[in-house]
């Protein structure tokens, strides 16, 4: 099994989404199988629906506040 990497974005502000999309385009194009799991705030979320496309290199779990 190969090594394996977690990387957690987190804060106030803006460009957590963006950097982890980018990190996991990156490993997805070297041929690594990339998660993603977003917790939201009760906020609208950012339509990142196109991440739908890149399955199963790119998987995406979104995980909302009621």
């Amino acid at each position: 099994m190969g090594r394996r990497r977690l990387q957690i974005y987190f804060g106030n502000g803006r460009g957590k989404t963006t950097a982890a999309l980018g990190q996991a385009i990156r490993e997805a194009s070297g041929g690594k199988s990339v998660i993603i799991i977003q917790f939201l705030k009760g906020r609208q979320p950012e339509q990142i629906s196109f991440i739908q496309r890149l399955e199963p290199e790119i998987r995406l779990f979104r995980f909302q506040r009621r």
